[in-house]
């Protein structure tokens, strides 16, 4: 496995040493989509993403062996994942994080059992690169042709969305099953908008697939994933939530997500699932779970010997259930489920100064009033 690893990442290294399109490139004849890019997800690189950069310092201040994903296109990403370099500001196939080109460079992903493998086209040296995408009949330019691949419509998230193992065999990260494919990440995180994908529009199109890359960030985007119902009998609350994404409920394993349940009576909370740390309500904190050879617990997955969740696959349905609550005509049960980018273990091993690191967001927030 290590000596395929090794061989696959000197195959791409190869590959993405001739000539390189940066995003900024990219920008002068795709101006929206470079738009919609720079707030995503896919734009966050080393650099500028602190709670990554601070969890890779921790695994090793010598390698980058998050390149692979999180610095796909460098020019030296053998030597980043050896330990012979470190990530530079200064270089542009740094700092482009999972850049316009690599994307659309792709071939197909080979399946691997640690993690998928993007394997990049070959490019003809002195010639136009050839870019890939989904789009029938798409445009060329005077600077790169375009071909469609069904690889866009089938495998290409595949490559770094798929899964991750530790040196342990242990999964540290796991997003999409293997008999899932790209269409369902596409539906959800690049729907369609208005306009085309090019500034001169030469097909007249109406309409492209954002490349914002929606996630769990954005407001109005998160409070799709979830369905929450509550309802009640005597002394009793049930909240039932269905997991409505192509995914677990938590893939990262630095989030999580919890919920708050309150009963309030005249303005005033009188009951709640908790008093003072979510934690407390075990089955309704939903977090990844990671220990070492001897059980004890350790924050950061790299090393890990073993994985333990409270989670939601996919598609899947759960009750909780609250006994022995006094409830009266008109009291209010309000539900409320929160993430938090970074958890309070995390904040505990590493120093992060983003305040949005440092509290719970709502994701979805429900009320019913007892009859």
């Amino acid at each position: 496995m290590k000596k395929t690893f090794v061989l696959s990442t000197i195959l791409i290294s190869s590959i993405f040493a001739g000539k390189y399109f940066s995003n900024k490139a990219c920008s002068e004849c795709h101006e929206k989509i470079y738009d919609e890019y720079k707030s995503s997800a896919h734009a966050k690189n080393y650099f500028n993403d602190e709670l990554h950069r601070k969890i890779a310092d921790s695994v090793s201040r010598k390698s980058y062996k998050c390149a692979t994903c999180h610095s796909p296109i460098a020019n030296n990403l053998n030597e980043l994942i050896s330990g012979d370099a470190r990530p530079d500001k200064s270089n542009k196939s740094h700092t482009d994080a999972i850049s316009c080109y690599f994307c659309h460079t792709i071939a197909y992903v080979k399946k691997s059992h640690k993690f998928n493998i993007n394997v990049p086209s070959k490019q003809a040296e002195g010639y136009k690169p050839t870019l890939y995408g989904g789009l029938d009949n798409p445009e060329d330019s005077d600077k790169h042709s375009s071909v469609k691949n069904p690889i866009y419509a089938k495998k290409v998230c595949l490559g770094c969305h798929s899964h991750k193992l530790n040196d342990n065999n242990v999964t540290i990260f796991r997003a999409v099953e293997p008999s899932q494919d790209s269409r369902e990440c596409i539906k959800c995180h690049m729907p369609k908008v208005s306009g085309g994908v090019e500034k001169m529009n030469k097909r007249s199109r109406s309409h492209h697939l954002s490349h914002k890359f929606l996630g769990i960030y954005d407001r109005e985007f998160r409070k799709k994933g979830v369905d929450i119902n509550i309802s009640t009998k005597q002394d009793e609350i049930d909240i039932t939530l269905k997991n409505k994404m192509g995914h677990p409920l938590i893939i990262q394993p630095a989030r999580v997500k919890y919920l708050r349940v309150k009963v309030i009576r005249d303005g005033k909370v009188v009951w709640q699932n908790y008093k003072k740390n979510p934690k407390e309500d075990k089955g309704a904190f939903f977090e990844l779970r990671f220990k070492d050879k001897s059980g004890k617990r350790v924050i950061i997955p790299a090393n890990a010997y073993s994985r333990e969740s409270n989670n939601l696959d996919i598609n899947e349905t759960k009750t909780l259930k609250y006994r022995d609550i006094e409830l009266k005509k008109g009291d209010i049960i309000e539900v409320t489920l929160f993430v938090r980018f970074a958890k309070e273990d995390c904040l505990s091993v590493i120093d992060l100064k983003d305040s949005k690191f440092k509290r719970a967001e709502i994701i979805k927030s429900l009320k019913k009033v007892v009859n």
